[in-house]
């Protein structure tokens, strides 16, 4: 009896300093101490001033994600995404080998770019079936691709009154990369001018696994599955003379080379009346997207003879400055209100639309308004959250993004909240971390459409509390292609209000309709309008 009496008491003890242990930093938010008195959970409602903010042409360079393609939104209307980008030799200075006098030199000229996928089922054989991510729009959808040479040099720096600084390319560029295309002379078009419309004039982002047959050294068939990706045939001849049978001296360094070839074009435009979609691609990863030449040389110790040749291959990566171009043809309800936002009372609608696009300004007008009493009274903040409602009747038949991303807007930088998550992903998605913090969409589960986004801003909303000189910062919303990705680009032209924009938000072809603060009161949807929500401990 006497050790179970003492190991009461230890569990005891040790359940007190533990749970003092976790819930130091959450008194210390009001300065008091918890003694006997009661506490009741109270929630509070405040009101919150919202409005649409126009982004305006905003810098595309260095994103880890490129949309290609054509995305149709009754919501939004149409985007259009091109893509440029620098290349580089795999090798500087690469070893050719004697051409001269060989039939066929160039057997295949490959671009390639892996798609985001996933193995939905593996046959017997070992063949997979894939499920592509991150394509929007028409499942069958086609578009009309043209890649061509850039006529561009991108450049990393400039030089201004003695000062370098970073080069910047904006998303309204495309007529100016388009204007200095390069085509074929050869032919007079594009580069990928194979007789296979699927290629081009009809292209669409496939599913399907590819299969590749190549040779072992004892001439038996070797079977390599790749996952899907998008494979180009692009003219042998053009890049014979462009590549193989260049001077030298334009191979021998990166900086020559891209002065030399300035770069890949990708154009889009609708193909015929087929429905269209657009993918995000991921162009920057080391590796990703590169052209493939395969050819022949003649073997050293042969070269009187054409017929004894040697396969061999050079690989240029999709590499250096690279660059998001979109073309917008808004939807006019769209158009309107992202252009004329009421600054004073707040919109009745928040319209977020990544890329060129629009974001949503927040201010805890309600919550600021009661500052001084609740540092007087001491109340505790157990949880605080801002619950976005989603128009689903705007929403109808478009494409929903996964979430969305509250942020310090005066200084550009994540929220409290944010920056104290360290949770993991909930699925094997990368781009789902930080669950607390949240911005995930909640779902219907009858009609599988999204509900509501929950942002939790609790640290947020203490820290202005606590600490008088901490200032209630505007924060702003915007749908987001990567939690992870926190830094913001420039706007090419600053207003009153924004001077850059999250480029996780530049990222995505997505949008959303939200609820704003300023539903009235005989609006049937007024219970959902926006308001900070504030759960306290109140001493009595």
């Amino acid at each position: 009896m006497y050790n179970t009496s003492f190991i009461k008491k230890i569990l005891l003890v040790a359940t007190v300093v533990l749970l003092y242990s976790c819930d130091k930093d959450f008194n210390a938010i009001g300065d008091g101490l918890i003694g006997d008195d009661h506490f009741g959970l109270e929630s509070e409602n405040y009101d919150v001033l919202a409005y649409n903010q126009e982004v305006t042409p905003v810098q595309s360079n260095g994103l880890t994600l490129n949309g290609l393609g054509i995305y149709d939104s009754d919501a939004f209307g149409t985007t259009t995404a091109g893509f440029v980008s620098q290349v580089a030799l795999s090798t500087d200075a690469p070893t050719i080998g004697d051409i001269t006098g060989i039939d066929n030199v160039i057997q295949s000229v490959v671009l390639s770019v892996p798609y985001f996928s996933h193995v939905k089922t593996t046959n017997t054989d070992g063949s997979r079936v894939y499920a592509l991510d991150s394509i929007y729009g028409d499942p069958n959808g086609k578009i009309k691709l043209s890649v061509y040479e850039s006529g561009v040099q991108m450049r990393n720096s400039y030089f201004e009154g003695g000062s370098q600084f970073a080069q910047l390319y904006y998303t309204d560029q495309n007529t100016d990369f388009d204007s200095y295309k390069i085509e074929n002379a050869d032919t007079g078009k594009p580069l990928n001018d194979d007789p296979n419309v699927l290629q081009n004039e009809e292209f669409f982002f496939s599913a399907a696994e590819i299969v590749d047959i190549t040779k072992d050294d004892a001439g038996k068939d070797v079977t390599t599955r790749v996952a899907p990706e998008m494979r180009l045939n692009l003219n042998k001849n053009y890049f014979l003379n462009k590549i193989l049978k260049a001077d030298a001296s334009k191979l021998s360094s990166a900086t020559i080379f891209q002065e030399y070839f300035r770069g890949l074009y990708f154009k889009a435009e609708r193909s015929g009346s087929n429905p269209v979609n657009m993918a995000l691609l991921d162009f920057a990863k080391a590796g990703n997207a590169k052209i493939t030449i395969k050819y022949k040389a003649k073997t050293a110790s042969t070269t009187d003879d054409a017929n004894l040749t040697e396969d061999k291959t050079l690989v240029i990566n999709l590499s250096g400055a690279q660059a998001s171009l979109y073309q917008d043809n808004k939807n006019p309800a769209f158009d309107t209100a992202i252009k004329n936002p009421n600054k004073t009372a707040g919109d009745e609608r928040l319209y977020l639309k990544g890329g060129q696009g629009s974001l949503a300004v927040i201010e805890l007008t309600g919550f600021a308004a009661k500052l001084a009493e609740l540092r007087t009274n001491s109340w505790l903040v157990n949880e605080a959250n801002l619950i976005f409602s989603i128009d689903s009747d705007k929403m109808k038949n478009t494409y929903e993004p996964k979430r969305v991303y509250l942020y310090d807007l005066d200084n550009s930088i994540p929220i409290l909240d944010y920056s104290t998550d360290g949770t993991s992903s909930i699925t094997t998605d990368s781009k789902m971390t930080k669950v607390v913090y949240s911005g995930i969409i909640n779902v219907d589960a009858t009609t599988k459409r999204g509900t509501t986004y929950k942002i939790r801003l609790t640290s947020h909303i203490r820290n202005i509390i606590k600490n008088a000189t901490v200032k209630n910062v505007r924060l702003g919303l915007v749908v987001t292609g990567d939690i992870n990705t926190i830094t913001s680009g420039k706007l090419k032209l600053k207003n009153d209000v924004i001077s850059d924009a999250p480029r996780a938000s530049v990222m995505s072809p997505l949008g959303t309709i939200l609820f704003g603060g300023n539903i009235p009161s005989t609006d049937v949807n007024y219970a959902k309008r926006l308001q900070l929500q504030v759960y306290y401990t109140k001493p009595n």
